[in-house]
């Protein structure tokens, strides 16, 4: 009897997962924009278009507004996302500096300065749910303060904010 037992249990766990137990949750209703995942509840980042600006010291790329409309309490947020023309593994996220003309940025320096005195970007982790469907998560904690996640190379930022 213990064998049959032993038997069925280990059939059960090496099994395959049935299509019910496919990812059940919340789906982003638009691609190509992260969304955050409150609960069972979806927020949709800012989308903004970062301008990039050359300095003595480097490249700033600045974001209209001294704070990101939205918000959230957790500190290692995730994200929902549906991937389309962006690829998941691509976006980066930064933490961003407010100025006193009341605009967001962060500041790459130029190429002859050190790395460490440039921003790095938060590691994340990025885990596929569904075909198309991703979830992507800060994978340390986040002070206080202003945030974008943008794919490399591009000025398309989609921001948040940490309170």
């Amino acid at each position: 009897m213990m064998r049959w037992t032993l038997l069925l249990l280990a059939a059960a766990l090496l099994a395959p997962l049935p299509a019910w137990q496919k990812y059940a949750g919340p789906r982003p209703p638009k691609p190509d924009i992260p969304y955050l995942l409150h609960a069972s509840t979806l927020v949709e980042t800012e989308v903004q278009e970062a301008k990039e600006e050359q300095r003595k010291d480097g490249s700033a790329a600045a974001i209209p507004g001294a704070a990101s409309p939205v918000r959230t309490p957790l500190p290692e947020p995730i994200f929902l996302f549906v991937a389309g023309k962006i690829a998941p593994e691509k976006l980066e996220m930064y933490k961003l500096a407010v100025t006193k003309d009341g605009r967001r940025e962060v500041l790459f320096p130029s190429p002859g300065k050190r790395k460490k005195d440039g921003p790095r970007p938060v590691h994340l982790t990025t885990s596929k749910l569904a075909p198309d469907l991703y979830r992507i998560e800060a994978a340390e904690v986040l002070e206080q303060g202003e945030y974008c996640l943008s794919p490399s190379g591009a000025n398309q930022v989609f921001c948040f904010q940490v309170y």
